[in-house]
């Protein structure tokens, strides 16, 4: 099994997720008396609060150095929003990132999906650091709620799913919010953060969710195992 580096802490609670998805993922082929070897490295979500693109580049580099250097093979950043770091960090490593919209793209790919909205907190429905790779690698298009709507989102985000509050009134939000981009012309949906799927457990909708936890989760189970790997 290839040695991979998590990158987490924003939040914890997703950081979690994707460390028990991994182990389980990985179990259901090697067996569960055994696990994969993992180097987790937890921040401390403030950084991404602040919102102070120059900091957060600089610190996930120097992360990126550290589980480079102690053996990772490729990195995983277990969130949406601090993939807003990858193309200042990918280009002064040697190690691959997988990027969570590639673990989107090939899932839209092959569900055949060509329009998804995007749901997540503010940076990543607006930053295009999901939105612009699904266009130039997977020529995929990507809407987002209407403006007036991205700040509550944002919010709902921030104050609530990031802290392990998960509310009928954040649910009914985002529901509404997924039915208005269905108008709108999307095909399916993204879960654009780790929350986002507890939230929506055990929930039927009537356009496929593409959870991208679950997807990115997979994408470095299937890179540990070897049957995947990506392009640097």
């Amino acid at each position: 099994m290839k040695l991979l580096g998590l990158i987490g802490g924003t939040s914890y609670h997703s950081t979690m997720v994707y460390y028990r998805m991994i182990n389980e993922m990985v179990g259901k082929v090697i067996g569960s008396q055994a696990n994969p070897p993992l180097l987790i490295y937890s921040l401390n979500i403030e950084l991404m609060r602040a919102q102070d693109i120059d900091k957060i580049n600089l610190e996930y580099l120097n992360i990126a150095k550290k589980l480079e250097s102690a053996g990772a093979k490729a990195i995983v950043i277990c969130a949406n929003t601090p993939h807003m770091a990858y193309d200042f960090v990918q280009p002064k490593i040697s190690i691959p990132i997988l990027h969570i919209a590639d673990a989107i793209g090939i899932e839209a790919e092959r569900l055949g999906l060509k329009t998804l909205g995007l749901l997540g907190n503010k940076p990543t429905m607006t930053k295009g650091f999901i939105s612009s790779t699904l266009k130039k690698r997977y020529n995929i298009e990507t809407i987002i709620p209407e403006p007036i709507r991205i700040q509550e989102a944002h919010n709902f985000v921030s104050n609530e799913l990031t802290q392990g509050i998960f509310s009928e009134t954040a649910k009914g939000f985002f529901t509404n919010q997924m039915k208005l981009l269905k108008k709108r012309g999307a095909e399916g949906i993204i879960l654009g953060c780790t929350e986002l799927p507890i939230l929506f457990e055990n929930t039927h909708f009537k356009l496929p969710l593409l959870a991208t936890t679950d997807l990115h989760a997979q994408m470095a189970t299937d890179f540990i195992l070897g049957s995947y790997e990506p392009n640097l």
